[in-house]
């Protein structure tokens, strides 16, 4: 755990994984990624952990519920926008634009291990399993 300063859309902006880890700390995470056209982060929740997705590029939509059945919230994103996702909350994020879709996201507490790189979707399930 070392201080780091970047500029979040522009390293947003040169990422080219589905996920990678920016920076971690005791308490905090930040994570960079890509969600290419039609695609999406997929329905998921996570019991212990805040989160806040913020949008770099393109243009999203957000479900969030209490659970997979009940996903009563629903809002459309653009650039600057971002989402708070409160740890217990099942969520999903879609591309619903003609770009790929660069996010930045916040973990309190951190959900992935530091250094974590997920180049495709794929990977990044098969890394859950």
């Amino acid at each position: 755990m070392q201080p780091y300063a970047a500029n979040i859309g522009l390293a947003a902006w040169s990422s080219r994984d589905f996920r990678c880890t920016l920076w971690t700390g005791k308490n905090l995470q930040m994570t960079l990624m890509n969600i290419p056209l039609c695609g999406e982060i997929g329905l998921e929740v996570h019991p212990y952990t805040d989160q806040f997705l913020r949008i770099e590029q393109g243009q999203a939509r957000v479900w969030m519920g209490e659970s997979r059945e009940q996903m009563s919230f629903c809002r459309d994103l653009e650039p600057g926008d971002g989402i708070f996702v409160p740890a217990g909350t099942w969520h999903n994020v879609v591309n619903t634009g003609n770009r790929i879709l660069k996010l930045s996201t916040i973990y309190a507490p951190p959900e992935h291990a530091a250094g974590t790189v997920h180049p495709t979707k794929e990977d990044a399930l098969k890394a859950e399993e």
